[in-house]
């Protein structure tokens, strides 16, 4: 403990100076490299400096181990004296704030989320998705629920920063709406239904969910306690709250608070101009002596002590801009009228300002209430009398009528004076019942003195009646009640002498008047004056007990107010009086001597034992409990600075671990406070800022979430105030300060960057909202030279791309380490290089995943913040991807030739890549596609060799059973082509030259493999026919139909397989089209040809009646012979059915089995025309002949049928009717002509004409 310093206090102050030394060597120590051991103690582990109060023995022993509790418990003393002193110093802030006010315009804090609430809240969501809440919701809803529960609350970032008490409610919900917003962005318009209507219903869906089952109505009562520190708090709640800060006891409290005179506003202001008084005199005494501390420059010596007078004269000036009634709940505010200028500032000059009389004018206000008269006799009992009341030099009032039996009323006036010393008149009268009375008889009446102090309690006063008046014991019972207004401070009579005022020794009626907050008078008064006979300012007096004056007759507690050239003697009549005119005085000379009255003068008025006896009760119980040491320390000569220190550290500490996610900053009360202590006791805005800043930083290091832009607010002001731009106003610049401001911007900038490499973990989805982007423009500010230079932007940016790439390789490693953690059970043995390639390549395909995953978060919730610089967040980027090309490189290589499970993984990371634009052929897009390069081309190169050799395979052993569209062969051939090419548009190759020859290369194949289908197809059914017999049995087998249905297919696959725009790709399509449809026009032609053949035959069996030869003459006579005896068929009409159900079921078969409507109808009109030509040709090498009847009958059945049947199956008009069907028809016509004439009716009803009579076979 240091050595007391030198006081010119009384030698019964010891406790106060022991205070002092404890607290000056506290103080002394915080400038001392160590940390105290106080300090140390309340740290958290590992912060530099603490616990390193006393030095450690190099070993353990018995003696070290002996003097550590005593130790410990000096430290512990030590603090708790502190805070004691503290608390002082606190609640007089409290008590009587004259420079700050409780601010209104801070940001509401929110609840902060704990880990118990953060588990409940997971319950909810799940119980959501698994159905067993109320809530009704479609899927889209769900799934984004879903998305939300698995991506955000699941997330170990998210639980980290809840348990740092950073988190709140309104951070999930806003996190929530934006991912919603994006979700509901990309759905369809709905007519009458909006997108906001949607964003609504959703975000109030999620607050049931979120609320769960949770009664409503319990809600205020919970928010009752808890939200009371983010609202305007009253004094007695800022008590309670520095309680909890600086661990102050109920008890403590109670007792400081009456020592301190708390509620008494005069005691506190007093106690404000003693300590302004004292600043101001350490600050003479400190330019005397010439002992500063130590500044950047000289001349800041001089500007240093002119900053402590103006800054005293500046809370001067606010105290005395103070309402003189403040803090006195129950008085009005009134202005006295002033004769002069009241803005003075430097009470040091007594003579600047006189005061007049008319400056010390009062205001008071009298309540006279008449209760009752007593002893009324000469006045019949059925008479009226009244009372009148009046000040003296007032207006006059009047009290209801009563009867004279029952002399009663109850009746109150109010009267306003100025006089200190009224006079008040009540008068009692009856009314005069004589025809000429002028005015009603006066039966009695009373004059009246009262003061502020005299009883304000109804008693009875005997009244003065009039000669020969029969009422002797005539009394009134009334109350007079005068209230003392604001300014006057105490009033009574005492006996004066003085030198320059009441220069005679006489008992005078006195008022302690105060003016202002600086301005008191001691002013005489007489009866019914409102001036002072005579008044005298107290400033620079100081007042004291004295021993009695034997010279003086009158009093006998005398006590003087003494001033260079003057002295005052007063005198009252008892001890009690003296004392309360003393303690008025002290408060209003703002003396720093505490007057204390000497014990043997306490013994000499039996009246004052009470008071007496109370007081020493008091001084007992606080020298008992050691609270008067606290009380009277002297607030001049202790280390505010360090004081500040420990009381900002221990808010914030309160602060941190309240309900609310405050990331720093102070509540409205404790701003108030700690500006108000600030102003109050001088402590510097560099030192309070600094202090803040290292008290942040150590949390932010320890893991809670500061808000940067609280940070930047402090340093911008420490480093306004090193730079010499005065932000409070403060020019002078310490060496102290100026160091630490280094050591912390040195602290500052290894922070921000150690945060903003950790981003994604410091504020993770983006919250706190805006956190970053703050972050990076303190980081700017801190590595800015001053305060007017700005950073040149590529400096910037070379920190801010330090800190990313370090972020890409923190953001990888704790990557890997989660998949590791996700990874099965029972893989958890497998290493890397023990793992089968199937399961490497699984693990890296998983990684892929979520990297893309921590990429899309970057960008979705930290891209804003690095919006001036987005080349290196697609650096930081390139540095991840660069990481995961060595774990994939890894896996590929491990993995078979030939192996294709491997392009999941391309597609995967492409898709992501491509769409990008600052990673889209980027230096891990380009080494991607270097590496699948090969794979590509080597896959293409053995499917293009298997489907060579399926066909090939295929079409030897096919069946030609229908198979979808075509043959097993044809499908098997179409899909693969197909896949193979949906494969490689599925990679999206990103490198357009390469992109083009896959494409080109792939529809080349497609032409190739079509080709050789086509032409193995047209040689199996050229086969197929040639084995098919000529005759009417023919029916078309399935495995032709299923040919033509080969050779459509690959008419249409063609277009979409081979189809290529552009120069020789468009003639290869071209070439591989032109052969199809050749194909199928053979295959048609031979198809017809063969239905033709049969034709012919039945024509050839036809041939056989010609006319003239010898089996047609046979043919008839044998028929008509075998016709007498039975029925015999009709010659040509079995054939004519026979072939016309060739034609018919032919047709069906090709209308069932083909499925391409436009090759069976060009088939079918090439049928009905060769077939008609035939006929035709038939009929005209027997132009000369006349067809015999059967001929006839046959042909006519076979034409009309043949129309008819190619009619129906949908053969235009125009192939129907042409000049061969015209010319058959005009024949058989003639022949049926002429048979009609020779034969007589031979025909049997068959005829050329249209009826549907004829026979049908």
């Amino acid at each position: 403990m240091l050595d007391p310093s030198s006081s010119e206090e009384e030698s019964d102050e010891g406790l106060e100076e022991e205070t002092r030394d404890v607290l000056a060597a506290v103080a002394g120590s915080q400038r001392a490299p160590p940390a105290p051991a106080r300090e140390g103690r309340r740290d958290t582990p590992g912060r530099a400096g603490s616990g390193t109060a006393r030095p450690r023995s190099p070993s353990p022993s018995v003696i070290s181990e002996g003097r550590e509790e005593p130790e410990r418990q000096l430290d512990e003393e030590q603090d708790r004296r502190i805070r004691l002193q503290l608390y002082v110093f606190v609640v007089r802030c409290i008590a009587y704030p004259f420079n700050a006010k409780q601010p209104t315009d801070m940001a509401r804090r929110q609840q902060k989320l704990n880990k118990q609430q953060l588990q409940l809240l997971k319950e909810r969501f799940q119980a959501f998705l698994n159905g067993e809440t109320q809530i009704v919701a479609d899927e889209a809803f769900c799934n984004a629920v879903r998305s939300y529960y698995e991506v955000f609350l699941k997330s170990d970032r998210v639980a980290r920063m809840v348990q740092s008490g950073g988190c709140s409610a309104n951070d999930f919900r806003e996190v929530f709406k934006k991912n919603i917003e994006k979700r509901v962005r990309s759905l369809p318009e709905i007519d009458g239904l909006s997108k906001e209507t949607v964003l609504s219903s959703w975000i109030a869906k999620y607050d049931a969910i979120y609320r769960g089952e949770e009664d409503l109505c319990k809600q205020p009562n919970r928010m009752t306690l808890s939200a009371v520190s983010e609202l305007i708090l009253s004094k007695e709640q800022l008590y309670e709250m520095f309680q909890q800060i600086l661990g102050i006891k109920k008890l403590e409290h109670q007792l400081l608070y009456n020592a301190c005179q708390l509620d008494n506003a005069d005691e506190q202001a007093a106690q404000i101009r003693r300590e302004l008084d004292g600043r101001l005199q350490l600050a003479e005494k400190m330019a005397k002596e010439r002992n500063f501390p130590k500044f950047i420059a000289k001349e800041m010596e001089n500007m240093y002590i002119e900053e402590l007078r103006s800054s005293v004269n500046l809370l001067m000036a606010n105290l005395e801009s103070l309402p003189v009634s403040k803090g006195g709940p129950e008085f009005k505010l009134q202005k006295l009228k002033r004769s002069q200028n009241s803005a003075f500032l430097d009470i040091g000059d007594e003579n600047e300002i006189q005061l007049s009389k008319s400056d010390v004018v009062l205001s008071f206000t009298l309540e006279i209430v008449i209760m009752e008269v007593q002893g009324l006799k000469s006045v019949a009992p059925n008479r009226i009398v009244y009372c009148t009341m009046e000040v003296e030099g007032g207006e006059k009032l009047q009290t209801d009528q009563a009867e004279a039996s029952r002399p009663q009323w109850g009746t109150q006036g109010d009267f306003t004076t100025t006089h200190p010393r009224p006079v008040v008149k009540i008068k009692l009268f009856t009314e005069s019942t004589g025809v000429l009375a002028l005015e009603d008889k006066e039966l009695g009446r009373v004059i009246l003195y009262p003061t502020s102090n005299s009883s304000k309690s109804a008693d009875l006063h005997r009244m003065i009646v009039p000669k020969n008046s029969q009422d002797s014991d005539l009394k009134i019972k009334l109350a007079v009640r005068m209230d003392k207004p604001p300014h006057m401070k105490h009033s009574g009579y005492l006996y004066a002498l003085g030198q320059k005022v009441w220069k005679r020794w006489k008992k005078r009626y006195f008022v302690l008047v105060q003016v202002s907050q600086y301005t008191f008078a001691m002013c005489s008064y007489r009866e019914k004056k409102s001036e002072p006979q005579e008044l005298m300012q107290l400033e620079g007096y100081t007042v004291d007990y004295t021993d009695p004056h034997p010279g003086l007759q009158g009093g006998q507690m005398f006590f003087n107010a003494v001033k260079e050239g003057d002295t005052v003697i007063f005198a009252s009549d008892d001890e009690q009086d003296r004392i309360l005119w003393v303690q008025a005085m002290y408060r209003a000379t703002g003396q720093s001597y505490k007057p204390i009255p000497a014990v043997q003068t306490q013994k000499l008025n039996p009246k004052g034992g009470t008071l007496q006896a109370d007081a020493q009760l008091y001084a007992d119980r606080f020298q008992k409990h050691g609270m008067d040491e606290f009380i009277s320390a002297n607030p001049c000569k202790l280390d505010h600075a360090f004081l500040f220190r420990i009381l900002q550290k221990q808010t914030l500490d309160h602060r941190l671990n309240d309900s609310y996610s405050c990331l720093g900053w102070f509540s409205p009360g404790q701003v108030f406070v700690l500006d108000e202590y600030c102003a109050r006791y001088g402590v510097r805005g560099c030192h309070r800022h600094l202090c803040y800043l290292t008290e942040l930083m150590e949390h932010s290091e320890n893991g809670a979430v500061i808000d940067p832009t609280l940070l930047h607010y402090s340093f911008a002001f420490c480093a306004s105030h090193v730079h010499g731009n005065r932000p409070d106003g403060i020019g002078t610049v310490s060496v102290e300060e100026k160091e630490r401001f280094e050591e912390i911007k040195e602290r500052l900038s290894f922070l921000l960057e150690n945060q903003i490499s950790h981003f994604r973990y410091c504020f993770p989805f983006g919250r706190p909202e805006g956190a970053l982007k703050a972050t990076l423009s303190l980081l700017e500010r801190v590595l800015m030279k001053d305060i007017a230079t700005p950073v040149p932007a590529e400096e910037v940016k070379k920190v801010v791309r330090k800190c990313l790439e370090k972020a890409a390789l923190i953001n990888y490693t704790r990557l890997t380490e989660y998949a590791k953690i996700e990874g099965p059970a029972e893989k958890e043995t497998e290493t890397m290089s023990q793992a089968t390639p199937a399961r490497k390549l699984e693990e890296v395909l998983h990684l892929a995943e979520l990297c893309i995953e921590v990429l899309q978060q970057n960008e979705e919730h930290h891209a804003e913040a690095f919006a001036w610089w987005p080349d290196l967040l697609a650096e930081h980027a390139e540095k991840f991807w660069a990481l995961f090309t060595v774990d994939m490189d890894t896996a590929l290589e491990a993995q078979p030739q030939d192996s294709w499970d491997s392009f999941p993984l391309f597609q995967l990371l492409n898709n992501f890549l491509r769409n990008d634009t600052l990673l889209c052929n980027g230096k891990f897009h380009k080494h991607l596609q270097e590496i699948f390069v090969p794979l590509v081309v080597r896959y293409v190169d053995l499917m293009e060799s298997s489907i060579a050799q399926s066909i090939h395979r295929g079409f030897e052993q096919e069946t030609w059973q229908p198979v979808n569209n075509g043959s097993a062969t044809s499908e098997d051939l179409f899909w693969k082509l197909d896949a193979l090419q949906m494969f490689v548009l599925d990679l999206h190759w990103p490198e357009q030259e390469f992109a083009q020859h896959l494409e080109q290369r792939l529809k080349l194949m497609a032409s190739d493999m079509i080709e050789a289908c086509v032409k193995r197809t047209r040689a199996a059914f050229e086969l197929k026919l040639q084995k098919a017999n000529k005759t009417t049995d023919l029916r078309i087998p399935a495995s032709v139909c299923t040919m033509f249905n080969v050779l459509v297919d690959a008419k249409k696959q063609s277009t979409k397989l081979c189809a290529l725009d552009g120069g020789q790709e468009q003639q290869y399509h071209s070439k591989i089209d032109d052969l199809i449809d050749n194909t199928i026009k053979e295959i048609v032609s031979l198809l017809v040809s063969k239905f033709v053949a049969v034709l012919e035959g039945v024509l050839s069996k036809l041939s056989r009646y010609d006319e003239g030869t010898f089996f047609s003459s046979i043919l008839s006579f044998t028929v008509k012979a075998a016709a007498k005896y039975v029925d015999v068929p009709k010659p040509g009409m079995d054939l004519a059915d026979t072939y016309i159900m060739f034609v018919r079921q032919n047709q069906d078969i090709l209308r069932e089995k083909v499925n391409e409507e436009m090759y069976i109808e060009k088939l079918f009109d090439q049928w009905y025309s060769n077939s008609m030509k035939v006929i035709c040709v038939w009929l005209a090498d027997r132009l000369d002949l006349q067809l015999h009847i059967y001929q006839l009958k046959t042909l006519i059945k076979i034409v009309k049928k043949t129309y008819r049947d190619f009619r129906l199956q949908g053969v235009l008009e125009g192939t129907l009717n042409s000049k061969t069907y015209d010319t058959v028809h005009r024949r058989l016509t003639v022949e049926e002509t002429t048979a009609s004439v020779s034969e007589g009716g031979g025909l049997q009803g068959i005829t050329m004409k249209d009826s549907d009579e004829e026979e049908e076979a």
